[in-house]
C-alpha cells in the first residue's frame, strides 16, 4: 500500500516536472523571440561577426560637382577624421561606417548620388578635385565598423519620393524590410512547439 501512495506521488512530481519544463521551453522560446525581434532591425552583421568586405567599387567626388558643398542629410560633406561617402542606401544604409583597409582612412554613408543607384559602388568625398582624379575608380577592400540604419534611411528619402532614384532605393528598402518581416515570421512559426493531434 505504501509503494503504491509513493509511485501516485512520484507520478505526480513527474507530471508537475515535464508541466513545468513545458513552460519553460514557452518561455525560453518567446525570449529567442524577443531576441530576434530586436536584432532584425540591424539587417548586417557587425566588426566582431565578419565586417570584412573584399573587392569593392569605390570611385570618388568632391564638392565643386554638381551635388555642392552639402550632403544628403544637410551639413557639410566631411573631409577631416571621419569623411563623408555616398552610395545607394539599400546596399550601404546611412550611418555605415568603414575603414578602408589598406589606407586605414575612416569613411560614414551621409550621402547619394544617382550614378549609385542599384550599384554597390561607393563614392568616396575628397577634398579637391586633384585628389578625386588621383583616386579614380579603385576596388578595396573595407572593414565594416557599424552599419547603418534602413530604419533612418527611409525616414530621409521617404519625403523626396518626387525623384526617380529615390523612389528606387525607397522601393528596395521597403521591399528588404518586408523580406525580413516574412523570415521572421517564419523563423519564429518553426520554433515553436508543434501540437500533437488528439486521436
Amino acid at each position: 500500500m505504501q509503494f503504491s501512495a509513493c509511485a501516485k506521488l512520484l507520478q505526480l512530481l513527474l507530471r508537475a516536472a515535464i508541466l513545468q519544463m513545458k513552460c519553460l521551453n514557452l518561455t525560453f522560446a518567446g525570449t529567442i523571440g524577443c531576441l530576434v525581434v530586436g536584432c532584425a532591425t540591424q539587417s548586417k552583421p557587425n566588426l566582431a561577426s565578419g565586417g570584412r568586405m573584399e573587392n569593392v567599387r569605390t570611385t570618388a567626388y568632391t564638392h565643386t560637382e554638381g551635388g555642392g558643398a552639402h550632403n544628403a542629410i544637410g551639413s557639410y560633406l566631411s573631409g577631416r577624421h571621419v569623411m563623408s561617402a555616398a552610395s545607394d542606401w539599400s546596399r550601404y544604409p546611412l550611418g555605415t561606417r568603414f575603414r578602408i583597409a589598406d589606407t586605414n582612412e575612416e569613411y560614414i554613408i551621409d550621402d547619394y548620388g544617382t550614378a549609385l543607384i542599384g550599384t554597390d559602388t561607393i563614392d568616396l568625398y575628397k577634398t579637391s578635385r586633384a585628389d578625386m582624379k588621383r583616386w579614380g575608380v579603385r576596388h578595396v577592400d573595407l572593414d565594416i565598423l557599424q552599419w547603418g540604419s534602413e530604419e533612418q534611411s527611409l525616414k530621409v528619402l521617404t519625403p523626396r519620393c518626387k525623384n526617380h532614384c529615390v523612389r528606387k532605393m525607397v522601393a528596395s528598402l521597403q521591399q528588404k524590410k518586408t523580406q525580413q518581416k516574412k523570415e521572421l515570421i517564419a523563423s519564429v512559426d518553426s520554433k515553436k512547439p508543434q501540437q500533437k493531434k488528439k486521436t
